[in-house]
């Protein structure tokens, strides 16, 4: 399991799509995640401590989860199918523990306001992780398997992504080419929208 710290929310200019960008806090790896609009908006206004008159709709779920006695322990992007990203949230009640089926924009929504661990399984690490090339600040899609701290170390004598694995990661390969990966990485605002 990787914990991950969402490092910005970045927008397409090529189709205007949010994107939120979680970093490994113990490695050199990202995850970019398409969400909505309203998603990325949620998130944006929690991390930049912006006050609203009125609950948006995942103050509404997380106050409700702590009036009837749960503890949100934190979120899991626990799947990768198909190009679509699954998540549980995890809730304790009690001495009993729920995991509840969510999408990752609307978990990630729920986390910042819980202020709870964000945690990314391996296996959509292996697939959908990202790193930067030192030199350019590019994206380097894929992984070889090799934990970060190789990873980093053999960076430079990484192969290029093989054409199978491309065509594989396709809908990831158009959105991360037409973005400006600069900054990341970087001690700045959390929100680029």
């Amino acid at each position: 399991m990787n914990e991950m710290e969402i490092d910005s929310i970045r927008v397409s200019l090529e189709n205007y799509q949010r994107v939120v960008i979680l970093k490994q806090k113990q490695g050199d790896k990202y995850l970019l995640i398409w969400i909505g609009t309203h998603e990325a908006e949620a998130i944006a206004v929690k991390l930049q401590e912006v006050q609203v008159p009125r609950p948006l709709t995942h103050d509404l779920l997380f106050n409700s989860i702590k009036e009837l006695g749960g503890d949100i322990e934190g979120i899991n992007i626990s799947g990768l199918e198909n190009d679509t990203y699954f998540a549980r949230i995890v809730v304790r009640i009690g001495d009993k523990t729920v995991d509840i089926d969510s999408r990752p924009s609307d978990a990630l929504a729920i986390a910042v306001r819980a202020s709870v661990p964000i945690f990314v399984e391996d296996d959509v690490m292996e697939k959908a992780g990202v790193l930067l090339d030192k030199e350019t600040g590019n994206a380097i899609v894929g992984s070889d398997g090799l934990s970060s701290a190789e990873g980093a170390a053999q960076q430079e004598h990484r192969a290029p992504v093989g054409k199978e694995e491309m065509k594989k990661l396709s809908a990831f390969q158009d959105f991360i080419e037409s973005m400006d990966m600069g900054g990341i990485g970087e001690d700045e605002a959390n929100s680029g929208s």
